[in-house]
């Protein structure tokens, strides 16, 4: 697969601001093992190899289980995820595919069991930026691994 455009290059200041707001979602209240299953689950469900290929890196350099990495995508059956992190990772899909008629009370009140306001507020931001990286990424045809080096991403071992 080859790149269609380099997003960063041309739209620099753009792309400023969205790796600002990335930067900033880090700072916040969610810890990073959870931000790394945001987003990888919300990169698997729009089909963004690139940003798939680059989480999981990350995960492994931040010493996440292989074996939760696997699970993932079938979260809802294994037994390898807190309550904590199951409410994240059911906070993510909803919102990242924004079902007809918004998200259900139900659910919002099982994610608030787990996390503050202030926590699903910061986690809610984690999760609209990595979407806008999916589209842009899927959009424009990022190939996954091109930018391991930039990075650091190549300490990962995975190739």
């Amino acid at each position: 697969m080859t790149q269609r455009l380099n997003f960063a290059q041309l739209s620099p200041d753009l792309f400023k601001g969205l790796m600002t707001l990335s930067y900033e979602v880090k700072k916040g209240s969610i810890e990073q093992s959870i931000l790394d299953l945001v987003d990888i689950r919300a990169s698997q469900i729009n089909g963004c190899a690139f940003c798939l290929d680059m989480h999981s890196k990350e995960a492994t350099i931040h010493g996440e289980r292989p074996l939760r990495l696997y699970h993932i995508a079938a979260w809802r059956e294994s037994n390898l995820f807190s309550p904590r992190e199951r409410a994240a990772l059911a906070w993510t899909e909803a919102v990242t595919k924004m079902p007809e008629g918004g998200i259900p009370d139900e659910l919002y009140e099982r994610v608030r069991g787990q996390l503050s306001e202030k926590e699903v507020s910061d986690l809610t931001f984690q999760i609209m930026a990595i979407n806008a990286w999916n589209r842009a990424s899927v959009a424009f045809r990022a190939v996954p691994g091109s930018a391991d080096k930039a990075y650091g991403l190549d300490k990962a071992g995975l190739e």
